[in-house]
This record gives C-alpha cells, structure tokens and sequence, in this order.
C-alpha cells in the first residue's frame, strides 16, 4: 500500500495580505486564516451529489479573456493546446489571449492587479494554488466561488483533496487546477555526467563533490538564470527543505520554526557554496536561458521546476532519459514541492457564462492531457490518461501520490504576497554580497512583519 502523507498547503495560519494594487500601491493585510488540521496526499471523498444534465454552451456571440504568463517554453504550446481545444468545442465565443510574458507571472501579476483595481478584469486568470490565491484574491473578495461548478461537472471526486484545499477558503472553493509541477528537480546533461563518470547527486555531500569534479575540469556544475529573483529563491527554497525535512520546512510558514533557526542558517551557508559553482553570467540570465545551458553542454546541472522538462522536450526537441536526465534536489528523495497553475473567475468579469466554459475546458480530463504533456507538468486530476505522458510524468505521477508535499515560496503557495516578495528582494542581496547574519535578520524581519510568528 502506497503511504498518504500529509500536507500543509491548505492550513497555512498567516495572516492574510491582498496583492498591492488592489489597495493602492501598500500591501494590506486582511484577517488571518483559520488553521485546520492537515490533511492527506488523497483523492478527495466520492461525491455523491448526482451531477447535473449537461449545460449548454455559452450562447454564441459569447467572449472570454483569458489572463495568464504562458508566453514561451512549452507553455505558450499547452496553451495554444488548450485555446485549440476550447474553440473546437465552442466555435461560437470569442477568445482572447491576454497572456503577459514573464516567468512565474513576475510581470502578469502586476498588471492584472492594476486591471482589477481598475475595474476592468479578465473573464478568467491564472493564479498559483495556495497563498497567493487565499490570502490574496480572495481575502480581498474579488474573486467568484465555484462550488456549483464543481458540483455540476463532478470535479470533487476527480481531484486529489489536498488539491481542493488548496484552492479553498471557509467552505468555499475559488479555482479550478490545471497541473501540478515539482519545484524539487536537479535537470542534468546525461552526457556530460556520463563521459565523466559521474552520477546525479541525490545528497549535499554529492552535490558538492560532483561539482568539485565538473569544475576540475572546466565545466560549469550549476546552471542559473536569476534576472528574475525567483529563480535564487527558488533555488534557495530548496536548500532548506534538504537540510530542514519537509516537517519542519511547513513549520515556517506557520512561525513554528523561526527564520533564525540554526538550520535556516545552516541552509543560507549551503546557499552561498553552491553560489560558487554557477555560470558568471548569471544576472544576464532568465530561466530558459540556464536551461539551455544544460541542453547545449554548456552546463551540468541545473535546478528548476518541471516545466523545464516541457522546454526540454517541446520546443529544444530533447529525449528524457537521453539527452536529459533527473532527480530530486540534495536530500529531498520522498518530499514534493508542489506548484499549481490555476484559473479563478473575478466577481466583476463580464460574460462569466463564457468564462465557465472556459474553466470547464481546463477541469475536463481532455484539456488536462492536451496541456499538460506540452508543459512538463502533471494533470491535478486522478484520471487523466497516463499512456499521454513520457517516462518523466509517469514516474512524477506516481511520486505525486506517495511523497511528503510541501508548498513553494517561489511561487506563491507558501506565503502571502508581502513576504514573497521581501523574500526575493533578500535573497538577491544575498546572491551578491553573500552575508549569511544579514540575510537571516531580515529574513526574520520579513517574516515577523507579515505575520508569520509564533
């Protein structure tokens, strides 16, 4: 029997911050979420409430804006997937792709906050499951409940029930998951590793000596692209679930664990090595732009989320297990940093009969295996058909449902806004001046001052 573990995610006790431009230009903080117990890595309970007829499509002369930042690398593909599949099934309504370039929506959130706050929102926008959704959108009350629609297409049984916590808030559910990506992924030049006789390090100890090795003799060990901060965080992020375990990593997101503890600084000090290994043009450097690094030989390793996978195989044409290989970031074998790409539905929208279909489109397990496959990530429903996925999703799909979950800071599920973004500006001071007491006092700070304490 597969062990079900459990999971933060959804009983995050922080106090709660809407996203600034919904308040002006100063985040403000909202009352604090209720904690509840934490719960399993399970599919959610049958739903026994006898699903409706079949609705009927929007009427025709319909439109729906769809809001996101899936603009290139396997995503604007899964996209142009979804956007494809969507106009099949409703010829008649008008699609806009309003998508906004910029890596974990660094870019869109801005401008869909300042679209909210001006009255003028999408008919439906991406949002990260967790924090950034529930202590965001919807402690500001700007987003629809859509309870009724997951009633009428049967979705409480179709998704994991970790998942519907995670995108729900008092009873009430506000988005509808596309995928699951792992954010705990080290992406590795298979022949740059195998010509020198090295295997994937699954510890610090072999991170770091295989990157003593790789250097030796010329190569770059560690790929970064930190033009956009979330990248180090992310990075960072990861450090400290290796050296705090996946227990202790959830406690400081509900202050149990503070951001002085020995082992956070234990993580900035493997933080500031590791900083020692990548490529000098770092700065110079997004994502993509490290993950082709790794593609071309020009760098070994590389730590991101799986939708690197999706750029490996979608638009550089890369065979798993080839070209690339993978595993868990040091010390992380049996945890999974989930990240979540969602869609809610804003209060305010016009034609949210279209919009719902859209989400319809996004739920169903036929959108699910038309995006996911493009994007690298994994469908968030229990269903989905698995012959779809390569070698990679097969097995992220199986350890999806028998490791420790953990939420992602980087992106917006760990954390309310105010803190994430305090967080990246800290760590990307860290990334040049390397003080490690600096880095903790005001990570500490950060922290105190958004309500994550004791």
């Amino acid at each position: 029997m597969k062990r079900k573990l459990g999971v933060i995610v959804s009983s995050l006790t922080l106090t709660s911050m809407v996203l600034s431009a919904c308040s002006g230009s100063t985040p403000t903080q909202a009352p604090a979420e209720t904690k509840t117990p934490a719960t399993q890595n399970t599919p959610a309970p049958a739903d026994t409430t006898k699903p409706a007829d079949t609705p009927k499509p929007a009427a025709t002369g319909g439109k729906v804006e769809i809001f996101s930042w899936w603009t290139g690398a396997g995503e604007e593909a899964g996209l142009q997937g979804l956007i494809k599949l969507f106009k099949e099934k409703h010829p008649g309504i008008e699609l806009i792709n309003a998508a906004v370039a910029g890596g974990a929506g660094t870019n869109a959130k801005a401008v869909l906050a300042s679209r909210m706050q001006g009255g003028d929102p999408p008919s439906a926008f991406q949002v990260h499951g967790g924090a950034e959704l529930n202590t965001g959108w919807v402690a500001a009350g700007k987003v629809s409940p859509l309870n009724d629609l997951y009633d009428q297409e049967g979705w409480k049984s179709k998704f994991p029930k970790d998942l519907i916590d995670m995108v729900s808030k008092d009873g009430s559910i506000y988005s509808v998951p596309v995928n699951i990506h792992r954010g705990n992924v080290i992406f590795y030049n298979k022949k740059i590793l195998d010509s020198n006789g090295l295997k994937a390090p699954t510890t610090f100890d072999e991170f770091f000596a295989t990157a003593d090795a790789l250097k030796a003799k010329g190569i770059t060990p560690l790929a970064l692209g930190d033009k956009e901060p979330w990248t180090a965080t992310m990075l960072f992020e990861n450090i400290l679930l290796g050296k705090l375990g996946p227990d202790n990593y959830n406690k400081l997101w509900t202050g149990e664990i503070a951001f002085d503890d020995p082992k956070v600084k234990e993580s900035l000090e493997a933080f500031k090595k590791m900083l020692t290994y990548i490529n000098k043009d770092h700065a110079a450097r997004n994502w993509q732009d490290a993950a082709q690094l790794v593609a071309k030989g020009e760098a070994a390793m590389n730590v991101m989320g799986d939708w690197a996978k999706g750029y490996f195989t979608t638009d550089l044409n890369l065979k798993p297990n080839e070209d690339f290989g993978w595993i868990t970031t040091p010390d992380t074998s049996g945890d999974f940093m989930v990240i979540t790409d969602t869609f809610a539905l804003p209060k305010d929208s016009k034609d949210q009969a279209s919009a719902k279909e859209w989400l319809k489109v996004l739920g169903s397990a036929e959108g699910q295996d038309v995006f996911n496959p493009l994007k690298g990530s994994i469908p968030a429903r229990i269903d989905a058909d698995i012959s779809k996925y390569d070698v990679y999703g097969k097995s992220t799909i199986e350890d999806f449902k028998k490791s420790k979950l953990t939420p992602s800071l980087a992106h917006g599920s760990a954390a309310i806004e105010g803190f994430a973004t305090q967080a990246n500006q800290i760590i990307n001071i860290f990334v040049t001046q390397g003080n490690v007491d600096q880095a903790l006092k005001t990570l500490k700070q950060a922290a105190e001052a958004n309500g994550i304490k004791k």
